[in-house]
């Protein structure tokens, strides 16, 4: 049916339909559709999670109240129906018992009342699990010392896809603990060693973990065949901006490489971090700029590995512009705006009350009643989504100034004043003005603008009045009227001054003004447009306090940064005015940019820079430093040529540098007033290579196994190295033979080498030397030593052991070989295994020693063999023995203390051993001086004893039961020495 307006003011609305007369009230017509104070989010539920129950929330606020409907997967929810485990409390959906089969979805809230429907985010409902490690036994890996290991971990099926891992070795919590020679892939759960030591072999278990779900699982153990050349290689990335991302980097190696980082297409971002000793690149709070190309580079002397992938970022959608609640005139045209931010580029959708439009913009001409609804705007990506809601209402009503009143305006003399007029109505009114009894027009100098106000220029006495604003449109018309007061113009009357000083100088801005006196005045002071916060930056300015005209500004130890143009604006409520002057600041130098090497050789490199700012003081002079690899981020001044760089200069030559070195270098400038900042350092080069001039030191070596020759040197320091394909030279001869025997080393972290001969005789004198060799040649030998080959290995085995308290060795002796040492290997007999015996080393000059720490009530097999530096001779007969049971754990009870005359008499009970503990042999009393560890020591069989009384201060009495297999534990008394009081009684157990 039609629609016709009879009447509208802002207060009551008289709707007309054919045979109906419907009046709202202001009660009504202040009501508003529904907003979301409260939308579903995505969940994770636990499958095993003992609340057995999902709540999505959903609350918003309108009046009048609104009312709720579910949608899972675009279709509508059955709340409350038999067997579907839905309910609505509130506006939260609760899902009871949920079942991964049935509730998996996305889900989304619906909230209506008369003025419109809106739609919520969708939230999805996924179902978090991890599933058990797969129970097929682990083969061992077989891994020689110096080469890499991978261990894959293969983490069970899971949700959500994230999961931490951790390793332990051998027993849990042992953790194994990162280093630069070990790490944990955080996406694979793989462990990688890139150089297997001895103290890595042991049982190996990966844990993963679900952060979301709190639930870990860890592989059954298996003990540590891989090639050492697997390395971890980040993907091609995709990262949302705001987000945190890591790119992980890991070689295997020996020796252990370095890794570094770095952008091909630009700087690193300042928002990085590398951690995990280099493998892993922590980028945070990535930017469209952090978009690039990135490198991680694995390096040791032997060589170095590159690996390149690109990082793309991309932005979850955002609003520029989003559509907000606004009224409209009828009839009149009005466009939404709404404009997303995001990377791709989301796309748009509109809908209204809920349902979805088949429009690409929302652009009304005309509006009519029936354009009022809720609006949503939708924007998404693959990334997200985002919703804008509002609301459109079209109204007509009569002008009424009942909450915009022409107000009362001040302006000051020979200035401008605008007098708005604002009333509510609709459509759109004309107006027009008078002062005091005459109506206005407009001229050169009064304006009436098109919303209304009224412009006045050049203010003078004259225009004071009252001023009256007429409203009217097909609906009606009102007035309403406000008054004008001209005031004094605000003037400055000390302007401040051009200034010059010093860095660490006080410099001052003088500002006055005079204005009129019934207002208040202000001074704001700006430095090149940015205004100064007083308060903020007391620590450079301050404002005088002398009267309320005076805005004089004081800048304390100016700073290079507090130069430029100073403006004061003196302000009143209604005018200000503004002055400015230069404070110009020297000081040392900015720092120079563009450094980089335009030359070099094996010893020196020349570089080149540009003239950074000279701050009002000339250069006198520049300082070159460098770092390399080996200083750990170090500075050092460099050795130039020539030595003193001028102040004019923009080129230097950097002398005694050592070849085959990765250098960075930076310069700094200085002028009378001081040194300044150093550049940005220059990108990181490399020397030449050069021939070795640093040889081995502390060439020796000696002994060894039977028919060796061990020959041992301390490696050279890699700066020395001096190009790739490092390594060492090992001359060795007999002393009285002329020709050297030569032997190439190719591991530059080597410090010995054997050699093997079985002609080779034992003990026989040699002259040994090393050299260094690379890739450009070879270096001088290091200094003659003299060695001797190794001793033959003893050829019996120790005779006579036995066991006392102690347990006692006939020590090897044999013509013509040194006295050896003795090797004691001992383990439990049926519970142990051989391999997992303990070892004690005798010198050889003794022949019996004492095993601790073995366990009660065990058989043990002992075995005793000599060892020289040849190597280990033949063992004796194992020896077998059984400990004795553990002494009581129980301590006496006493039972009384009391006076006899010149003694105290002390009881107890007697202890009774458990099963697994030795029998009672009798007690041990010992009586000594509070404070003191020694004392009588008394023995008994009894359950009491007398004690001699003492006056001389408090004493303790210890009691404890003992047994073959030791003393038991400790009951203990106080006797006060003194009995002119009872005495007090009590006991602990100590072990």
């Amino acid at each position: 049916s039609s629609l016709w307006i009879c009447q509208c003011n802002c207060f009551t609305l008289v709707v007309i339909y054919p045979g109906l007369v419907c009046l709202l009230s202001a009660d009504e017509a202040t009501g508003y559709g529904p907003v979301f104070e409260e939308q579903p989010v995505e969940t994770i539920y636990p499958e095993e999670s003992p609340e057995a129950k999902i709540i999505m929330s959903c609350r918003a606020r309108a009046s009048p109240p609104v009312t709720y409907k579910w949608l899972k997967d675009d279709m509508e929810i059955e709340l409350n129906a038999e067997g579907r485990h839905y309910s609505l409390v509130g506006g939260n959906l609760v899902i009871s018992n949920p079942t991964r089969t049935e509730h998996v979805g996305k889900y989304s809230c619906l909230a209506s009342n008369k003025y419109g429907t809106v739609i919520s985010r969708e939230a999805s409902v996924q179902f978090g699990y991890l599933d058990l490690f797969s129970s097929e036994e682990r083969e061992s890996v077989y891994v020689k010392e110096g080469q890499g290991a991978v261990l894959l971990c293969a983490p069970p099926p899971h949700y959500p896809a994230e999961l931490s891992f951790r390793w332990i070795l051998n027993e849990f919590p042992t953790f194994i603990s990162l280093d630069k020679r070990r790490f944990i892939s955080q996406i694979t759960g793989n462990l990688y060693i890139s150089k297997v030591e001895s103290s890595d072999s042991g049982n190996y278990s990966c844990i993963a973990s679900s952060p979301s779900i709190s639930k870990s699982y860890l592989t059954s153990y298996y003990p540590l065949k891989y090639p050492a050349d697997l390395k971890v290689k980040f993907p091609d990335t995709t990262a949302l901006v705001g987000q945190n991302i890591t790119l992980e980097c890991f070689a295997l190696g020996n020796p252990v490489p370095e890794i570094r980082w770095k952008k091909l297409d630009g700087l690193l971002p300042p928002n990085h971090e590398v951690r995990m000793a280099g493998a892993h690149l922590n980028l945070y709070n990535v930017q469209f700029e952090d978009g690039g190309t990135y490198q991680c580079e694995a390096v040791n002397v032997r060589g170095k590995d590159y690996h390149t992938a690109r990082v793309s970022v991309e932005a979850f959608p955002e609003w520029v512009e989003h559509i907000s609640s606004t009224e409209k005139d009828l009839s009149s045209d009005y466009t939404m705006s709404c404009i997303p931010s995001g990377k791709p580029k989301p796309h748009i959708r509109w809908l209204k009350n809920g349902e979805l439009l088949d429009r690409k913009e929302m652009r009304f001409s005309s509006l009519t009643f029936d354009d009022s609804g809720m609006y949503q705007c939708i924007a998404e990506n693959r990334h997200g989504i985002i919703y804008a809601n509002a609301e459109l209402r079209v109204f007509a009503c009569a002008p009424t100034f009942e909450h915009y009143p022409v107000k009362r305006v001040l302006a000051a003399k020979n200035g401008r004043v605008v007098i708005e007029c604002r009333p509510k109505a609709a459509p759109k009114p004309t107006f027009s003005w008078s002062k005091d009894t005459e109506l206005i027009s407009n001229s050169t100098r009064v304006f009436i603008w098109e919303d209304g106000s009224l412009e006045i220029l050049n203010v003078t006495r004259a225009d004071e009045g009252r001023y009256t604003c007429f409203a009217e449109n097909d609906r009606g018309k009102a007035n309403s009227t406000g008054s004008l007061l001209v005031t004094d113009s605000t003037k400055i009357t000390l302007a401040p001054s051009n200034s010059d000083v010093k860095v660490g100088e006080n410099a001052w801005m003088q500002c006055a003004a005079s204005h009129d006196t019934s207002l208040d005045i202000t001074f704001i002071w700006s430095l090149d447009g940015r205004v100064i916060d007083l308060h903020k930056d007391s620590q450079h300015y301050e404002r005088s306090l002398n009267g309320s005209s005076n805005g004089e500004l004081l800048i304390k130890n100016a700073q290079l940064k507090h130069a430029g143009r100073y403006t004061c604006t003196a302000q009143t409520p209604i005018d200000n005015v503004t002055a400015s002057a230069h404070l110009v600041v020297r000081g040392p130098p900015g720092a120079p940019g563009g450094v980089r090497v335009v030359n070099k050789t094996h010893k020196s490199v020349t570089l080149q820079w540009s003239r950074g700012a000279d701050n009002h003081s000339p250069i006198s002079k520049y300082t070159i430093q460098y770092r390399d690899s080996f200083s750990k981020d170090v500075w050092k001044n460099a050795t130039t040529s020539p030595a003193d760089v001028e102040g004019n200069e923009e080129m230097a030559t950097v002398v005694d540098l050592f070849p085959w070195t990765e250098y960075e270098f930076r310069v700094i400038a200085t002028n009378t007033l001081g040194t300044g900042e150093p550049s940005s350092p220059s990108h990181k080069d490399r020397t030449l290579e050069a021939i070795p001039v640093v040889a081995p030191s502390d060439v020796g070596g000696g002994g060894g196994t039977s028919r060796e020759l061990t020959i041992t040197w301390t490696p050279v320091q890699p700066q020395y190295y001096y190009g790739p394909n490092f390594g060492y030279i090992v001359a060795f001869k007999p002393e009285d033979e002329k020709h050297w025997s030569l032997v190439t080393v190719a591991d530059p972290e080597a410090k010995r080498y054997v050699h093997k001969d079985a002609s080779l005789p034992p003990s026989t004198k040699f002259n040994v030397k090393v050299k260094a060799f690379n890739r450009q040649g070879e270096g001088p030998f290091s200094l003659t030593a003299a060695i001797y080959s190794a001793q033959d290995a003893p050829s019996e085995a120790p005779k006579g052991v036995v066991v006392l308290c102690s347990l006692c060795i006939k020590p090897v002796l044999e013509p013509g070989i040194c006295s050896c040492v003795s090797q004691v290997k001992y383990w439990r007999n049926h519970e142990d295994s051989e391999g997992g015996a303990q070892r004690l080393t005798v010198s050889g000059r003794e022949n019996h020693t004492k095993l601790e720490g073995l366990r009660a009530d065990s058989n043990y097999l002992i075995e005793v063999r000599g060892y020289n530096s040849a190597g280990y001779g033949p063992a004796s007969q194992h020896l077998q023995i059984h400990t004795k049971k553990p002494p009581p754990s129980k301590a006496p009870l006493i039972t009384g203390k009391k006076l006899k005359g010149n003694t105290i008499n002390i009881a107890w009970e007697h202890v009774q051993p458990l099963a697994n503990e030795s029998s009672i042999n009798g007690y041990k009393v010992l009586y000594r001086q509070q404070g003191q560890s020694s004392g009588t020591l008394y023995t008994t069989s009894k359950q009491f004893i007398d004690l001699p009384l003492h006056a001389d201060g408090i004493y303790v009495v210890e009691v404890r039961a003992h047994s073959e297999g030791g003393d038991g534990a400790v009951a203990q008394i106080q006797d006060a020495g003194s009995v002119v009081a009872p005495l007090d009684v009590g006991f602990s157990s100590l072990k």
